[in-house]
């Protein structure tokens, strides 16, 4: 696709990546995203900035990029180090034009209104592999576990919404749980769960005598962890993989489940905006 796009005069698709600080998980996942754009033919850069970096410093890169005509997709990498950057700050910093418009205001909006908009990369991933894998999702219950602007929410509002609407939803009963949900609470809720999406950043708090036969189970989140075995770092999701897979339909692992498909979305949303189709 890209290919053909730069074989009729165009010019070829361009992501910029904005990272700060030293998180090795996020210098991990930026090389990912890096690479996949090579892959499919998008050139990339990687901006890197020190965590001492300061709001100002940053809201002024970001203002550049906005501004920059060769930028048709700009990912700030999170988390952001430290308590001094403000990401709602840089959310709202964003102008609502195509190469930016996944959190700026008003596209948050069209999403909620179900209006055609540029899905959020991870969110969009997941409903990917809802559609594609043919799980069921009219009248279904769906537990969201977790409540983050960034992938709950939208996550939720995507399998909510009506399924006749200009952007369609999946027509689901959805259950969004958080920090705050007493544990019991949360087991009461999944146990009739016909779709979980576990988007905590808990590891393991997702066990096997929470779900009932046959749900299907994806995964969002990943938090690097230390191997009780190995001592070697490893990479593990909120859900208890091994014992969930025996009561499953359907489960993602962690990693190589919603990951790879976040990044995907992150590369059909850059060309979106160079074509500027929404």
């Amino acid at each position: 696709e890209v290919e053909q796009w730069v074989a009729a005069g165009n010019k070829r698709p361009h992501l910029s990546v904005v990272l700060v600080g030293e998180n090795p998980a996020s210098h991990s996942y930026v090389l990912n995203k890096t690479k996949a754009a090579a892959d499919v033919g998008i050139s990339s850069e990687t901006i890197l900035r020190p965590a001492s970096i300061t709001e100002e410093e940053l809201l002024d890169l970001i203002s550049k990029l906005n501004n920059d005509a060769n930028v048709d997709g700009l990912l700030v990498q999170l988390p952001l180090p430290g308590e001094e950057l403000n990401f709602h700050l840089f959310l709202s910093y964003l102008k609502a034009g195509a190469q930016n418009q996944v959190w700026h205001v008003i596209n948050v909006g069209r999403l909620c209104l179900d209006q055609d908009s540029m899905l959020p990369a991870t969110p969009w991933g997941v409903w990917e592999i809802i559609k594609r894998t043919g799980i069921p999702t009219l009248g279904k219950n769906v537990v969201v576990a977790g409540r983050s602007k960034n992938v709950g929410m939208p996550i939720a509002m995507l399998l909510h919404t009506d399924g006749k609407h200009e952007r369609p939803g999946g027509d689901a009963t959805v259950t969004i749980s958080h920090r705050y949900t007493p544990k019991e609470q949360l087991k009461q809720h999944m146990i009739r769960a016909d779709i979980v999406v576990a988007a905590a950043g808990i590891p393991n708090l997702i066990t096997a005598d929470m779900i009932k036969e046959g749900a299907a189970v994806i995964d969002v989140g990943i938090t690097r962890v230390q191997d009780p075995v190995t001592a070697k770092p490893r990479l593990v999701g909120d859900v208890d993989f091994e014992g969930v897979r025996k009561k499953a339909s359907y489960i993602t692992p962690v990693p190589g489940g919603v990951g790879p498909m976040t990044v995907a979305m992150l590369m059909k949303n850059t060309i979106i905006a160079a074509k500027k189709l929404l």
